[in-house]
């Protein structure tokens, strides 16, 4: 005869250990989600459950009734917690309260296909978490206590490591061990017989004895192995995962490789100061006050072409200073980056300018020339021969061993870095802009050969025949180079994806640009090597994103903020930055490749790096769904790392989500200004209205404009007219600016119906015939 429900004291042991379990497993997601809320929130979410659970199997003898009890708390409280209205508390949970609770799930299904590892602890994400959690709860529970079978318990806590293993995160060997304990634990309850006193101290002695030589003998042998060479080193774009241990940057970039955990080691650690203060530093009320000037307002109208606008000066900052340049990659195979060393190198002097530019190479500072910024820097858990220096001209003072490389611009040593070496740099940041980029030609650098060469495999052609088909419409390489840079940077046509999809083919890029997913790497060489088919020089630059700046105005740069960029040769001007990588990994392009500030008149240097890169804890403020970039085909959408275990939630509540699909209004759900885009140009394409990838969202205005004029004797006005130009304004923020605009999807809906409306009746009346007169 199978066996009843637990009861008596058994219950209190074995939800207790239902818990602990639960709460085990919830570490193997800490490599996953950024942050300690969720996983605080979770923990209580699962106690509370789990009272609810007890109380009820202490009142009833009836089976299934705990776990219903237990579930209808859990939703309850899911209900209370994420659909309370902004601001304040709810107590009793009405409509109102469930529809608001399902559309912050929505937008945290939203947030995690558009994250990339770590995911921001933003409140969406963490109720998907919550959910995931007490579902494994509820079904620990359930096997342990209702069915008495405590094996098959393990199923759902591996549910929440399967994530982790799947994409290559996993949180550790601590999670691992607990978990792991835990379940021996739930096992042992299980074996345990229900009414038998005899050999009882026998077999607690024989448990506690096991115990403790499992957790001495994981203590004892886990440093050592942590200790070994290789373990905790880090390579790009792998990245590595370990607490400890020195961090390396690789020199072969394979574009087949995964790009693993980010360490979160720190790995430099700079001050940025104004060498003109009468202190030598700039304060944080100057800094914060020059960055508040340069920062672009969202709601002001950009001048009028060909107005003057107000100079600005740029913040003497992290940001004016860029990203730290390590070294840089020429010579590609279809697959992977390699690397030749310079055995000749340079002595320098310390007080004159190192740059690629030979015109600028061995000058003196001018502030005539630019804006200047000292920088000085000291080194943490990095070990690397290349010093990481600005991009821009720039003097250096090292102790040690140290010599130039002036074919690559880089600072070499004969041994690496070590943890606590000073160097400084005074940094020439050039007043480059859009205007003399796009009145420069291409220029030849020293080896030109080398940076335009192509690897010959089976899609040369293609992506040839692919770049001029994204830059048929531009004017000079700077153009070429900016159509490009849109191109990628767009969430409507890539996705940043620290996966790598299996080999189709010989040609790494090419897969890239089929596959539509990948991460700084891809971004940077698709783009050095369809410049190259432009014959555009080209090289790809590696290095570490400017950091986090803290209280004291220090910048904290970690492993995660490791980064490759393409960098293009012009005439004149040496090799210039740009930022094909999307702004959730990297943040807005420099100022000179963003058509977005140059519209607007803003002329500083205002590179922010995202809060979700950062080694702290982002906040919810700085990762709104709302601000989350998307565009994510809804076929393709990315492994959501919480997936398997929200999804068992997901079945039971599939017959309601059905139903609530059904009496939904019947409109088009157009979330972020790319959906709207995107729907839009699917509409406008009906009316045989259309326009390419690489066409900016101003120049689909102007498109627009003239196709209407030319079939219908008048350009587009009116309410339409304007609808187009809120929704061309709405992409550009989200693709450019630091923070995009908030719009709802009933707005973004409107404008995209009042745009298609209002090209169909025009058209419509251009094709009536007139009608005949009387008389």
């Amino acid at each position: 005869m199978t066996p009843g429900p637990e009861r008596g004291g058994r219950v209190v042991v074995g939800s207790a250990l239902a818990v602990l379990a639960t709460w085990s497993g919830l570490l193997a997601l800490t490599g996953l989600v950024a942050g300690r809320r969720w996983l605080l929130v979770s923990l209580v979410a699962v106690l509370v459950v789990a009272g609810a659970t007890g109380l009820a199997r202490a009142a009833t003898r009836t089976w299934w009734v705990p776990t219903a009890v237990g579930a209808f708390v859990a939703l309850v409280g899911l209900v209370l917690r994420y659909g309370a209205p902004p601001g304040r508390p709810q107590f009793l949970p009405d409509l109102d309260a469930v529809a608001r609770a399902w559309t912050t799930a929505r937008q945290g299904v939203q947030v995690v296909n558009d994250s990339y590892v770590p995911m921001p602890d933003v409140r969406p994400g963490e109720m998907l978490v919550v959910i995931g959690a007490l579902a494994v709860y509820l079904l620990v529970d359930a096997a342990v206590l209702t069915l008495r079978v405590p094996a098959v318990s393990g199923v759902a806590l591996l549910a929440l490591w399967i994530p982790a293993i799947v994409l290559g995160f996993p949180a550790g060997a601590a999670p691992m061990f607990w978990t792991a304990c835990a379940y021996l634990a739930l096992l042992a309850y299980g074996a345990a017989p229900l009414h038998a006193h005899a050999g009882r101290v026998r077999r607690i002695c024989t448990a506690t004895v096991t115990t403790v030589v499992l957790a001495c003998g994981s203590l004892l042998a886990g440093p050592p192995l942590m200790d070994l060479p290789g373990w905790a080193s880090v390579a790009l774009p792998t990245f590595g995962d370990g607490p400890v241990g020195p961090l390396e940057l690789s020199d072969d970039l394979d574009l087949r490789e995964s790009l693993g955990a980010r360490s979160g080691q720190v790995v430099l650690t700079y001050r940025v100061s104004d060498p003109s203060a009468p202190d030598g530093t700039a304060g944080a009320d100057s800094v914060v006050a020059e960055a508040a000037v340069a920062t672009v307002d969202p709601s002001a109208t950009p001048a009028p072409t060909g107005e003057p606008t107000e100079p600005t000066t740029p913040a003497i900052d992290a940001r004016l200073v860029g990203p730290l340049r390590a070294f840089t990659l020429t010579t590609f195979d279809g697959r992977l980056w390699e690397r030749t060393d310079n055995d000749q190198l340079d002595p320098w002097d310390p007080a004159a300018l190192l740059a690629s530019d030979p015109q600028v190479l061995g000058t003196a500072p001018d502030p005539a020339v630019g804006s200047l910024a000292q920088v000085d820097v000291e080194v943490g858990a990095l070990r690397e021969r290349r010093l990481p220096v600005s991009t821009f001209p720039r003097t250096v003072a090292v102790g040690g061993d140290w010599g130039y490389d002036p074919l690559r611009d880089e600072v070499v040593g004969e041994r690496a870095t070590s943890d606590g070496l000073t160097y400084s740099m005074l940094v020439q940041v050039p007043t480059l802009t859009a205007q003399d980029l796009r009145g420069a030609r291409v220029g030849r650098p020293t080896d030109a050969d080398l940076y335009t060469a192509l690897p010959g495999t089976e899609h040369r052609e293609d992506i040839a025949a692919l770049a001029a088909q994204v830059t048929e419409d531009s004017v000079g390489p700077y153009d070429q180079a900016l159509d490009l840079q849109t191109w990628l940077r767009s969430a409507a046509n890539f996705t940043y994806d620290t996966r790598v999809p299996p080999a189709r083919t010989s040609d790494a890029v090419w897969d890239f640009l089929e596959d539509r997913r990948g991460y700084c790497v891809q971004f940077a060489t698709a783009m050095a090597m369809m410049a190259r088919t432009l014959d555009i020089p080209s090289r790809v630059g590696v290095g570490f994103l400017p950091g986090q700046r803290t209280d004291d105005g220090e910048y904290v740069v970690t492993g995660r903020l490791a980064h490759a960029w393409p960098e293009l040769y012009f005439d004149g001007l040496g090799w210039v930055r740009f930022e094909p990588t999307p702004a959730s990994q990297s943040g807005p392009p420099p100022v000179w490749a963003d058509p977005f500030s140059a519209a607007s008149g803003a002329g500083s240097f205002t590179e922010e790096v995202p809060q979700q890169q950062q080694g702290t804890a982002p906040t919810a403020a700085a990762t709104a769904p709302a601000t989350v970039p998307s565009g994510v085909d809804e076929e393709t959408t990315s492994w959501v790392p919480v997936g398997v275990s929200v999804a068992l939630v997901l079945l039971v509540a599939g017959a309601a989500s059905v139903a609530a699909l059904l009496v939904r209004r019947r409109r088009r759900w157009v979330p972020t200004p790319e959906h709207a885009w995107w729907a839009l140009r699917r509409e406008l394409a009906r009316l045989d209205v259309r326009w390419s990838d690489a066409t900016s969202p101003r120049g689909v205005v102007r498109q627009v404009d003239q196709v209407v004029a030319a079939r219908t004797g008048r350009g587009l006005a009116g309410p339409p007219r304007d609808a187009l130009e809120r929704l061309a304004r709405a992409v550009e923020r989200a693709r450019y600016a630091p923070t995009a605009e908030v719009h709802t999807p009933e707005e973004l809906d409107a404008w995209v119906r009042q745009v298609r409306d209002g090209v169909r009746d025009a058209l419509t009346q251009a094709a009536a015939p007139e009608p005949a007169r009387i008389g």
